[in-house]
């Protein structure tokens, strides 16, 4: 148990003369001794007549408004205490909701970075579908190419054996030939008409050999110039693949720039506006403001040019405070005679911190 401690408020009270209570006023108390005082029945509150009766000592007001005091102090603890408890209730929620909201962070970035890589490899896979599609498309153009030079060789081939069937009689007819002509056919001179068509065939012979020469070497020209056109056609074909893919990405990051700049521009209109709509706001709650501080001015703030919008506002209070105080006065003059001294300082505190100080010069 705590030690005990003296009572802090005690009220002594000097027994003077001795009060009756009377029922009826004023019927036959002509023989009562002086000395009795008096005291109507009274139906109103106790603090209420402490604070309206003139004859209510400084010591009982004083001792009244200390265990006010002391109360409202007592709550002011018992509240303060609640909002500390409260106070670490919130700051362990904070440090929930902000554990909470890392953890969501780091999976947000760990989505996101699984969606980049995805798409990363969506578009990696993408490109090389397109590249092996362009590379069957190529590679079925060369098999039909080869195909279609095949079928020229076999319509040659059977076209060589029909010229080799046309020219067997020819063959066949000089074979007879060879063998009726003489054994010493070369003796006799060289004007006969065998050696003629013999020369005749040596000059065509010599002839169509060159010819096939040269038509030997054209083909490889050309085959080799085919190759080169082929080769040509899929570097194209590979690069036009390559740079189709890198423009579709482009274009899908173009398309995405733009709808960005658009919820951009779009926020930034509405911001726009609402800023706008908060100046004029602001500007008519300033008018409104200066307006009633140009009716509510008071001397002692100096000059209403001088005064800021802070000490306007405290002097618009401070005009509707004594008009409220009027009025009270003018519909009860008898409730408001009693103003304790701590108002009364404040209302002098608040005027000198209000008036300007006064600067000595030399």
């Amino acid at each position: 148990m705590a030690d005990w401690e003296p009572p802090r408020y005690e009220l002594q009270l000097d027994v003077r003369r001795r009060n009756v209570f009377v029922t009826q006023l004023g019927e036959g108390r002509e023989e009562e001794d002086e000395n009795i005082t008096q005291i109507p029945i009274i139906k109103e509150a106790a603090g209420k007549i402490l604070d309206t009766s003139k004859n209510t000592l400084q010591k009982t007001l004083v001792l009244k408004k200390e265990v006010e005091y002391d109360r409202v102090s007592q709550e002011l603890v018992d509240k303060r205490q609640e909002f500390a408890e409260r106070m670490r209730v919130l700051d362990a929620l904070k440090e929930q909701f902000a554990l909470k909201q890392r953890e969501c962070s780091d999976k947000a970035v760990k989505f996101e970075k699984f969606l980049k890589d995805s798409d990363a490899k969506r578009n990696r896979a993408i490109v090389k579908c397109q590249a092996e599609s362009r590379q069957n498309e190529l590679r079925q153009v060369e098999f039909d190419e080869l195909t279609k030079q095949l079928g020229e060789k076999r319509i040659r081939q059977q076209n060589l054996h029909v010229r080799i069937k046309k020219n067997k009689i020819y063959e066949e007819f000089l074979l007879k030939m060879v063998e009726k002509v003489p054994d010493n056919y070369l003796e006799y001179g060289m004007d006969t008409p065998m050696k003629a068509i013999i020369r005749r065939y040596e000059t065509l012979s010599f002839t169509n050999a060159n010819l096939v020469n040269n038509l030997t070497v054209l083909a490889d020209e050309l085959e080799s110039a085919q190759h080169r056109l082929e080769l040509l056609k899929r570097q194209h074909d590979t690069s036009k693949l390559i740079m189709t893919s890198e423009l579709s990405q482009l274009q899908l990051e173009c398309d995405k720039l733009q709808e960005k700049n658009k919820q951009l521009e779009l926020s930034f209109n509405l911001e726009k506006s609402q800023f706008r709509n908060q100046s004029v706001e602001i500007g008519s709650l300033l008018l409104a403001v200066i307006n009633l501080a140009d009716q509510c001015h008071m001397k002692h703030y100096g000059p209403l040019a001088e005064v800021e919008i802070a000490q306007k506002l405290d002097m618009i209070k401070e005009y509707i405070l004594e008009k409220i105080q009027i009025e009270r006065l003018a519909k009860n003059p008898y409730e408001e005679i009693q103003i304790t001294e701590d108002q009364r300082l404040k209302r002098m505190n608040n005027t000198m911190k209000k008036t300007p100080p006064i600067r000595l010069y030399k």
